[in-house]
This record gives structure tokens, C-alpha cells and sequence, in this order.
């Protein structure tokens, strides 16, 4: 062998090797060799009819459930999808569709509600194929009024929002790039490359960035805590938030499978969705595969690495797949996925 063959020959040992590192890691990093074991004490109460319903809020005062719900084929979607906002009368199980007479292309993915006097104010990203925006509504009892459309350049692939007030709200773009190899860069080998969006009122500002598929966000008034889910690393971001919306950042809580959205209970504990296998919910997302796993999880979060992750409903995908959302409500979980036609109430074990 001469000398050029040898070094050719070590050039291709090491580039087969580093390819397969870097599939390796890839399948480790996404969740792909879990075992996925059936899990949960409770019960399922109720199978309710609604297709893709992605993000779910509570008014517990009230005794509600707003839901997001869009009849998805394949994400990225290669048509205009359907969807609406509904309200779920958490006593009753009633159903109503709340944007029935909006008549603007309308695909609801992340929401946010806040309550003003006797009023709601509600926000939805909204993904049509002419672009992203966020739809702003008033709720009133069960009357939802449409107010106005947002719309900005940073709205490059808007996931989930959060309000503070009638007029404040922070929310996530979990891409930076919408297409080609960047963006499957982003997904795949776990690029941080997404962002923290603020809006004040009347500016937009990013506050947060390098972050890998930001996802779920959500904020506890009570600590001054903003949390974004990273489901792509497997962790929730925490961050404190400053008077003029800026965030500093605290530390990650691993979480150990694909965080998607966040909810908070009455406890200040964090109830998500998530996703603990994410090549097959990819191949879901994209209609190549039938089912993907879900999970629910707990995060109990104090300070400073001082936190409990408590895995409180596992599922193969028969039950439930690709949960995207969990929100507690007394003994109740009320739960949403990406595709499924149905969502799932829980009634938590004793």
C-alpha cells in the first residue's frame, strides 16, 4: 500500500467514523433507544371529539378549559389547515366552538389568556400559508370577539405565547430558519438557534436566544419565574424577568424526554406534554407513522438545581399520541396532542 492509499484509506476511516458518531448521537439525543413502558395510575374519564387539540389553558376561577384545536395532516403543513379556539366547561364536559364565525384563515397553534375585571383577553398564534401572526380576542362569558391581528418580522416560526397583561406578552419561535438543510440542522442535530420574542405594547424585542426548538412557555407572577421548554435538549429554561421585559437566565431543569407546552397549577408546579421518543413523532408529525408515544410529566421547580421531575402518565401511543399538553385541574389532568381526532381527560390516581 503506498503512502497516498494509506492516508485516502485513513481519510475514509475517520469521516465513516464521525458519521457515525454523529448518527449515534442523534439517536440518543432524540430518545430513540427509550423504552417506552405504559404508565398511569388513574383513569381515563373522558374521550372527547376534537381534532389536534395542541395547546390547552385553564381558568380555574372559572372553571374552564380554552383550547387550541387544528385538523393537522402533516407538519409543515403543505395546505391551509382548519382550526378554531373552544371552550370546555370543566363541570359539565360541554363543548363549544368559540371562532365558528371567524371567517380569516385560522390555525390556532399556541394560546394564552389572562383575566381582565370580567373579561378575558386571549391571544392564538396563528399559522396560515401566507404567514404567522397572533390573534387577539376578547372573552366574554362564552362570546369570543375577535380584536386585531399582530403581526412582525419576528414572527419567523411563532410556537407558543404567554400574556402578563391585556398588552404584554412574550412568546417562542422554535426555528430560526423555515427550510433546507439549516432547519433540518435545527431538528436533528440539535442546533440553538431559536428565541425568546418580548412585546411591551408597541415594540417587539428579542430577550432570549440559542436555544434548541423553543417550544412551551409559560410565567408564574407569584416568583417572577418564566419558563421555555427546549424539547429538542430534553429541558425547561428557567429565567427570571426584569421590569423592562428582559430576562436573565437561571439554569435548565432536565426533564429527560421532549417537553412541548407548559402549564402551571394552583401549587406553582409545572404540568407538561411531552414527546419522549422525537424521530417518531417526527415520522408522525409528517404522516409517515401511525402513532407516536406520549408523556406527561410533573416538575415540582424551587431554585437553584432544586427540583423534582415526576413522570406521571406514559403511553405507547394506543391511548394517546404525541401529547402536547397537560393542565391540571382538582383531581383532573385535561390533556391535548398534535393529530389525534380526540383528547384525553384524566382523573389522577389516589
Amino acid at each position: 500500500m503506498t503512502k497516498l492509499e494509506y492516508l485516502i484509506k485513513k481519510i475514509a476511516l475517520t469521516v465513516i467514523l464521525v458519521f457515525i458518531v454523529f448518527i449515534i448521537n442523534i439517536l440518543v439525543t432524540t430518545g430513540f433507544f427509550r423504552n417506552i413502558q405504559n404508565q398511569f395510575e388513574g383513569d381515563i374519564l373522558q374521550k372527547i371529539d376534537l381534532p389536534g387539540a395542541e395547546d390547552i389553558t385553564l381558568s380555574i376561577i372559572d372553571s374552564f378549559a380554552l383550547i387550541s384545536s387544528t385538523n393537522r395532516d402533516m407538519y409543515p403543513p403543505k395546505k391551509q389547515e382548519i382550526g378554531g379556539l373552544y371552550l370546555l366547561n370543566l363541570n359539565s364536559f360541554n363543548l363549544k366552538h368559540l371562532t365558528a364565525n371567524f371567517k380569516r384563515p385560522f390555525a390556532p397553534h399556541g394560546i394564552s389568556m389572562i383575566k381582565n375585571d370580567s373579561t378575558y383577553k386571549v391571544m392564538a398564534i396563528n399559522h396560515t400559508i401566507d404567514g404567522h401572526s397572533i390573534e387577539v380576542f376578547s372573552l366574554n362569558g362564552e362570546e369570543l370577539t375577535h380584536e386585531k391581528t399582530l403581526k412582525h418580522a419576528s414572527m419567523v416560526s411563532p410556537n407558543d405565547l404567554v400574556l402578563l397583561d391585556k398588552n404584554r406578552f412574550y412568546f417562542t419561535n422554535d426555528h430560526k430558519y423555515t427550510s433546507g438543510i439549516r432547519r433540518l440542522l435545527e431538528d436533528y442535530v440539535g442546533l440553538s438557534l431559536s428565541n425568546v420574542v418580548y412585546f411591551d405594547g408597541e415594540h417587539f424585542q428579542e430577550v432570549a436566544n440559542n436555544i434548541a426548538y423553543a417550544n412551551g412557555i409559560n410565567y408564574d407572577s407569584n416568583r417572577n419565574l418564566l419558563y421555555v421548554a427546549s424539547p429538542r435538549k430534553f429541558l425547561i429554561k428557567v429565567y427570571t424577568r426584569n421590569e423592562n421585559g428582559t430576562i436573565n437566565f437561571i439554569e435548565n431543569v432536565k426533564c429527560g424526554t421532549g417537553v412541548d407546552n407548559i402549564e402551571l397549577d394552583s401549587e406553582g408546579n409545572l404540568w407538561v406534554g411531552a414527546h419522549p421518543n422525537l424521530l417518531k413523532f417526527a415520522a408522525y408529525a409528517k404522516g409517515k407513522k401511525p402513532i407516536s408515544p406520549s408523556e406527561i410529566i410533573k416538575v415540582n421547580y424551587q431554585f437553584k438545581s432544586d427540583y423534582s421531575v415526576e413522570k406521571i402518565f406514559i403511553d405507547d401511543g394506543t391511548k394517546m399520541s404525541s401529547s402536547s399538553v397537560a393542565a391540571s385541574f382538582g383531581d383532573l389532568i385535561i390533556t391535548g396532542n398534535v393529530k389525534d381526532d380526540h383528547f384525553l381527560v384524566l382523573k389522577k390516581g389516589n
